[in-house]
């Protein structure tokens, strides 16, 4: 996850130290040599987490005058007393005036008595930025408290439209008095945060200290801004803290580590990625500044100033490398610390000619990194001038849909049109690709207005019991390249200068974004990614044309607001991110089926900002309303929820709210609609709703029939149980309700209970009909809860019986082959077995004493056998098999096995009757799956097979055992 100052997130996040890496298991042919670590790559590697030590709220007013705020608002109130957003589906007020500063003063001094400023201490507020939105604009505006500025919140967005207010939310105090004196200095403040974060202050990279206030429930406090990047070689660190400038507390601290002729400068570039499966084909396009013989495309250059992307603004010559006012690209391979940057740019010709030979020398070298010191040097100028025009393609799409320099984009020289300059985008080729456990990353470090960012590009290769990538260069993959670029892009629109994405929700919809935004901008001018459908992030680097490096092609995703922390590991923001891009792929779809596809013409022209986006796709216009709703939230610790408040109103802004029909609709679909509720940005259990409320919703009433007549039954949307929030239930204990209204359409569904397992349905809701959903579940004798009691190898037999999918059982010594749980069915009498469901899902990694560490994917169930005893059952030898799964029973697929994979799922059994069942393990993932096993690559420093070279060999989880008779 990141948060606005200065980390923009990694792709996959691997680790980037020896002590957190991967790579390296030993040596082939040795017994020993660098033990392997097991990293997760739909994880993030945190150091200390996000921190707000301001304690307790400010209470809202009791009798506030919504005159202003229009009498159907919708308020929801800040911890400083003040409306964190007012919504409505109309003018929140009106007449306010041609100017959009002036109008929205006005509107904050007419509802006093909601924002509790007086109107001096509204006129005192400072114009941070006033932003186009069509017609209309996103005005920003900050408090002072004395002489300081708020360095944390402190602000207020409001979306503005010819007079009229569409849209707040503010961080603003109701306090606004100075604060006292500071007693320490700026140098301890830096110690302080220093130590905080475990920066190691004397090599950080970027150090700064700055006098701001900051607000908080019990008063302001004078504070030091404190932004440290960096540290100790290879130490993966970044904060913004504010430092109480009197006691020397910490009030706040964001993680800022989330884990591509002379006059007429040409670049050989991949427009996506390299094509034909891996082949040496060279598939690079000509791309010039201007028309010329040869050139497959045009920039037309930089979209502020007309310059190419090599000239430097200062001087208006070219630099002839791949230095320019955008993107500024180096060579950095041997140094494994992210926080550098190369000093070797690829230095051309003065033709301006950036063409490099390509041999795709990685690839055929299988990853041996002699191939480094190799003639062509692993193709590296080719990588760095690829990479160089990767990142000035994203600066210049970007920058017509807003990302300009008042909202804080990436330049060197900025001219007179706003933000501070000096900061364009420093990129690494090849990074680290000397330290043998830099591999299989990408990330995007960034800086606050005015200091420099970093992104960086490793090479990719597989890794025992973690990863199995193919041997490529992610220099060449678009969808990573533009993902991590989007971190910056989002990060910096967000939520002011001073703040940014924060928080868990923040993290996951800010990795959705960066998904988002780069196969958007592939696809609008026509750049097919590597993958099955456009939408599949990271397939070339992977080599999953299905999925990619997620859980699911965006396109096809079964995700719902239900579902937060659904993956394995938990709360996560690139898991729980796929739930954003899910919903928001579905609002982009309606946009395109109401205002079509277009032509592959019209596509590039509204792309490069020739056609209005009122004339525009439907696909323009969701991308423009996705840059607009940035700058209408004024934090970036937002829910899901606020930021589909933030869309609505940056339709009704730019389009006068025309489509608000079909973005709820949507919504509704994904759980976000109108009744969708969260407690705070950290929120993982979050409320859905799927009521469409400017539609004809329908309704379903819960029917449990059969065994399952008087049972406690929960319904769940979707694929998922465990660690998900349902939508309906038959427990009188709970307030929840056996009956969900939803917007029409079909869906599928897990209903679960104690002592009846899982049963997965799939079924329709009708307009304006409530419908009963029968649910005949019949009992599950291998159930806890129906007496059943298990005992056998490894820890946690009975998570095994209890009905849920977010606990497991494990076996965490020796050969997983043979590991057996056997389950008492309970009774004395024997009961029929007719079918059996195993479900190989994994729990969340939280601390467990009995299985401690991380769970790791490779580690679960692949294949199994049942066996069955109705006497003499404390003898093994009773027991007689009854079933043998298939060798892939849980299927996985490259680079790494998914939680879709582990899913429970039903297995008929030999009819037998049996008072003890045994579930034996033949294989999991590591020891059973030929897409991880043997020696995949020509790297002598690291193993590839799993089940030789992994810690995975010797462990086996499984979640759920069940038994039925029907």
């Amino acid at each position: 996850m990141s948060t606005k100052p200065w980390l923009r997130s990694t792709l996959i996040v691997a680790a980037l130290t020896a002590s957190a890496l991967p790579v390296a298991g030993a040596a082939r042919g040795e017994p020993g040599g660098q033990a392997a670590v097991v990293h997760d790559f739909q994880a993030e590697n945190h150091g200390v987490p996000d921190v707000d030590n301001r304690q307790g709220r400010v209470p809202p007013p009791a009798a506030a005058n919504r005159r202003g705020a229009a009498p159907d608002a919708r308020i929801t109130w800040n911890a400083l007393g003040t409306p964190a957003a007012v919504v409505s589906a109309k003018p929140l007020a009106e007449g306010l005036g041609s100017d959009p500063v002036q109008a929205a003063k006005t509107y904050l001094k007419d509802n006093e008595s909601i924002f509790g400023l007086t109107a001096e201490s509204v006129d005192a507020l400072e114009t941070v930025a006033v932003n186009p939105i069509g017609a209309g604009a996103a005005v920003l505006l900050r408090q002072r408290f004395g002489d300081l500025p708020a360095g944390v919140d402190g602000l207020v967005a409001v979306g503005v439209s010819g007079g009229q207010i569409r849209h707040v939310t503010s961080t603003l105090s109701r306090s606004t008095e100075a604060p006292p004196a500071a007693a320490i200095t700026a140098e301890r403040a830096m110690e302080i945060a220093a130590a905080d974060g475990g920066i190691d202050l004397a090599t950080a990279i970027t150090k700064q200290a700055t006098p701001v206030a900051v607000p908080a429930p019990d008063g302001v406090h004078n504070a030091f801004q404190v932004v440290l990047i960096g540290g100790a070689q290879g130490a993966e660190a970044g904060y913004t803290t504010h430092v109480d400038a009197v006691s020397g507390a910490i009030l706040t601290r964001e993680n800022l580590v989330d884990h591509f002729d002379p006059e007429n400068p040409h670049w050989e570039a991949f427009p996506s990625n390299p094509r034909d499966d891996y082949s040496s084909k060279d598939t690079r396009q000509t791309w010039c500044y201007a028309p010329g013989p040869g050139c497959d495309y045009v920039s037309g250059g930089d979209p502020g100033t007309g310059k190419a992307w090599d000239v430097d603004h200062a001087t208006n010559e070219p630099t002839n490398t791949s230095l320019g006012n955008a993107a500024k690209t180096f060579e950095n391979r041997a140094n494994g610390d992210p926080f550098s940057v190369g000093t070797r740019s690829n230095v051309a010709t003065p033709s301006r000619n950036y063409a490099y030979p390509w041999k795709n020398a990685w690839y055929k070298a299988k990853c041996d990194p002699a191939e480094l010191d190799r003639p062509g040097e692993n193709d590296l100028e080719a990588a760095i001038a690829n990479l160089n025009a990767m990142h000035n393609r994203m600066h210049d799409w970007s920058y017509r849909l807003g990302f300009t320099e008042t909202a804080w984009n990436m330049q060197v020289d900025n001219g007179t049109r706003g933000g501070l300059g000096n900061d364009p985008e420093q990129g690494n080729a090849q990074a680290g690709a000397r330290v043998l456990s830099v591999r299989d990353n990408a990330n995007q470090i960034t800086g606050p207005d005015g200091v420099a960012p970093i992104t960086n590009m490793y090479l990719w290769q597989p890794i025992a019991g973690s990863f199995y990538a193919p041997c490529v260069d992610g220099d060449y993959d678009m969808s990573v390249i533009g993902h991590e670029y989007t971190h910056a892009i989002s990060g910096r629109m967000i939520g002011g200068p001073n703040a940014g994405w924060s928080g868990t929700q923040p993290g996951a919809m800010n990795e959705s974004t960066s998904d988002l935004f780069a196969t958007e901008y592939l696809y609008e001018y026509g750049f097919r990614p590597s993958g099955q459908t456009p939408y599949v992030t990271g397939g070339y680097v992977t080599g999953d044309k299905g999925r990619g490096i997620r859980n699911y092609d965006m396109s096809k995703s079964p995700l719902n607001y239900s579902d937060l922390a659904y993956d394995i590991v938990g709360t996560q923001p690139h898991a729980d991110g796929e739930i954003w891009s899910a919903t928001q792929f579905d609002v982009r779809a309606a946009f395109v089926k109401r205002y079509g596809q277009g032509s592959a013409k019209q596509q590039k022209a509204c792309a490069d900002g020739r056609t209005p986006v009122e004339k525009c796709p439907g696909n323009r216009r969701w991308a423009q309303l996705s840059f607009d709703a940035l700058l209408l939230m004024a934090t970036g610790a937002v829910s899901y929820v606020d930021h589909r408040d933030a869309l609505l109103a940056a339709d009704a802004i730019r389009f006068g709210g025309a489509n608000q029909d079909i973005m709820w609709r949507a919504f509704a679909e994904h759980g976000l609609g109108e009744g969708a509720a969260s407690n705070g940005a950290n929120d993982a259990d979050a409320t859905p709703s799927f009521v469409n409320p400017a539609g004809r919703n329908g309704s379903l009433q819960l029917k449990p029939l059969g065994e399952a007549k008087d049972a406690a039954l929960r319904l769940y949307v979707g694929d998922y149980e465990g660690r998900v929030v349902p939508v309906a239930d038959t427990d009188p204990a709970t307030p929840l309700g056996d009956t969900v209204e939803m917007t029409p359409g079909q869906y599928d569904f897990v209903v679960v209970g104690a002592g009846f397992g899982h049963k997965r349905l799939k079924y329709a809701v009708l307009p304006g009909v409530k419908l009963p959903l029968p649910l005949p579940l019949t009992r599950n004798h291998a159930s806890a809860a129906n007496g059943a009691a298990a005992t056998g190898d490894g820890v946690n037999q009975a998570r095994l019986i209890d009905d849920t999918e977010a606990t497991n059982w494990a076996s965490l010594t020796g050969a997983p082959a043979g590991k057996s749980v056997v389950v008492d069915l309970a009774g004395d009498s024997p009961v029929k077995i007719r079918r059996v469901q195993v479900s190989a899902l994994l729990r969340p990694n939280v601390g467990d004493p009995a299985d401690p560490g991380a769970q790791n994917r490779f580690s679960s169930l692949r294949s199994f056998e049942v066996l069955a005893c109705s006497a003499n059952c404390a003898d093994p030898a009773s027991f007689r098999k009854i079933h043998t799964s298939r060798t892939n029973a849980f299927d996985a697929s490259l680079p790494r096995p998914r939680g879709a994979d582990m899913l429970i799922k039903s297995f008929d059994v030999k009819d037998t009757n049996a008072t003890h069942l045994m579930l034996r393990a033949l294989s999991t993932q590591c020891t059973g799956n030929s897409l991880y096993a043997g020696e995949q690559d020509a790297d002598p420093n690291s193993a590839t097979d799993c089940a030789t070279a992994s810690p995975q060999r010797d462990q086996v989880r499984a979640a759920e055992f069940q038994a039925f008779s029907h």
